[in-house]
């Protein structure tokens, strides 16, 4: 039973540093194994119909925005965001005190995610946007430094309904947002505009300052709540994506590239963050690809070594399950925040 073990090694540890001593930590394993954990957070089929609706309801006014939608006119767009915003406020704040933190949550980003929809309504009403040929919807499709008041108003609107709030799914908008700030203000001061080679290195220390926004957010409230799940999320995204598209020719950048993916896995371990296990993964599976098809191609060895290094990562894997308790408890030390769960 993999939850008994677990119980078992963590009170094992708990006894080896005088925590508990023998007779208290049998006592404690047969309570924690033979009772339900009722009480635990487990990610359900309820959960999934809360974050499903809700992208729904935020990508129905922005990346879902139609051509017919935005015909309607600056002003009746203007009336539909700000009875959205509204409702959305409303609803939160009808939900937060019930115990409904999810939903809630998702209700108060609603809120966020519309407020570049009435800024730009806002901005053409009072002739303030001359680019006719800009629609509402190209804010999640185009880089470009017009964008960048919507952006700020809405970081602004984030800062405070988190400040009124402190509810993790609010850093989604806010996450997505800084990104989209960052590309366009790289847009702005770029000498080639049109470059990718510009917002990539960007893009990648964003992401960098993302991540380590989060640890900072981790280490200060102890990830409760977990306000740097998101910020993590989207920055590791923002730096995977931007370094494996570098499309670098040469060999020792691939080999670079193998070690930083090699590190997200095991910061994923470390940080109880599995979407840097998941990217570190996917990058080092293309890193294997490219041995196989470029380098290895006529090797017969290849794939023979190869499964003997997959077999030596199980086993490095089973060396680590016995141990995690003592590594991740010192690691801990450092970094001060709760990363077994």
């Amino acid at each position: 039973m993999e939850i008994a073990n677990t119980y078992s090694e963590k009170l094992r540890f708990a006894e080896q540093q005088g925590i508990i001593n023998a007779e208290q930590r049998t006592a404690l394993e047969r309570i924690l194994v033979d009772t339900p954990d009722t009480g635990a957070a487990r990610f359900g089929f309820s959960h999934v119909l809360y974050y499903f609706g809700g992208l729904i309801a935020i990508g129905a006014l922005s990346l879902f925005a139609t051509l017919g939608f935005e015909a309607l006119g600056y002003g009746f767009l203007l009336i539909i965001g700000i009875a959205y915003l509204v409702l959305a406020i409303c609803l939160t704040e009808w939900l937060l005190p019930r115990g409904h933190q999810i939903p809630a949550g998702i209700t108060a980003a609603l809120a966020v995610s519309l407020v570049p929809l009435v800024v730009f309504c806002l901005q053409n009403l009072l002739g303030f946007w001359s680019y006719d040929n800009d629609q509402y919807r190209d804010f999640h499709h185009y880089i470009g430094w017009r964008w960048i008041l919507m952006e700020l108003a809405t970081l602004t609107a984030g800062a405070i309904a988190l400040w009124r709030y402190r509810l993790p799914f609010l850093m989604m908008p806010v996450a997505v947002v800084g990104w989209y700030l960052s590309m366009d203000l790289a847009r702005f001061w770029s000498e080639y505009p049109d470059s990718w080679g510009m917002n990539r290195p960007v893009s990648i220390a964003v992401g960098l300052a993302m991540v380590a926004a989060s640890l900072w957010l981790d280490k200060r409230t102890r990830r409760q709540p977990d306000l740097g799940f998101w910020l993590c999320l989207f920055g590791a995204l923002a730096f995977w994506v931007a370094l494996s598209w570098s499309n670098s020719a040469y060999w020792l950048s691939k080999h670079i590239y193998a070690l930083l993916s090699i590190g997200m896995i095991f910061t994923g371990a470390l940080l109880n963050r599995r979407i840097f296990t998941i990217l570190g993964a996917l990058s080092f599976s293309g890193y294997l690809s490219w041995l196989a098809y470029s380098v290895f191609s006529n090797s017969i060895l290849f794939p023979v070594v190869l499964c003997f290094i997959g077999l030596g990562i199980v086993a490095f894997g089973i060396w680590w399950q016995r141990h995690e308790p003592q590594i991740v408890a010192a690691i801990s030390r450092y970094i001060q925040i709760d990363v077994v769960r």
